[in-house]
């Protein structure tokens, strides 16, 4: 053993009352921007919940360059030693927000933590306030939907699940 001291962050944080919950809806987003605002608030100590993930869109010079990027991004390193890309919609959300978070340190791990994607709106969220991050909003002429990223990237369709298609 090296003789270093392991702390839990459950040690360290002194932390009375329960977290702030943010509710973020994707609709209509541009993933990035949605991810900067999402990784400060978890970063600051939220939680957050994004819904509606697969409604986000990804901007760029066209839908052809969107699809190349990805799809680059699926195919390097190697099957056995990543680095790993995810196909789902809220999983590719997540990791977006990853990428604004300084997730190799304990604090930026916990923050990636308290970040939580979802497809379409849960049971427990129904009711809560969705807020819309202004920034996020805008025209483009070429975006795709995370979700059609992720079934031209060869997400499986929930009706083939089980099926050995």
């Amino acid at each position: 053993m090296s003789g270093a001291k392991h702390y839990n962050s459950k040690d360290t944080l002194e932390y009375s009352g329960k977290r702030p919950v943010i509710v973020v809806d994707a609709s209509g987003l541009v993933v990035g921007r949605m991810a900067t605002f999402v990784a400060k608030q978890a970063i600051e100590g939220a939680e957050v919940h994004i819904i509606n993930a697969e409604k986000a869109i990804i901007v760029g010079s066209s839908r052809r360059a969107i699809q190349e990027h990805y799809l680059f991004k699926r195919q390097v390193g190697t099957s056995r030693k990543g680095p790993f890309f995810p196909r789902e919609p809220h999983m590719l959300v997540k990791r977006t927000c990853r990428g604004m978070i300084n997730y190799t340190s304990s604090s930026g791990r916990a923050a990636y933590k308290r970040i939580k994607a979802h497809l379409g709106v849960p049971k427990e969220l129904a009711s809560a306030k969705a807020v819309t991050v202004e920034a996020a909003k805008r025209e483009a002429h070429a975006f795709l939907t995370v979700a059609e990223l992720s079934s031209w990237l060869g997400r499986p369709t929930p009706t083939s699940v089980g099926k050995g298609v």
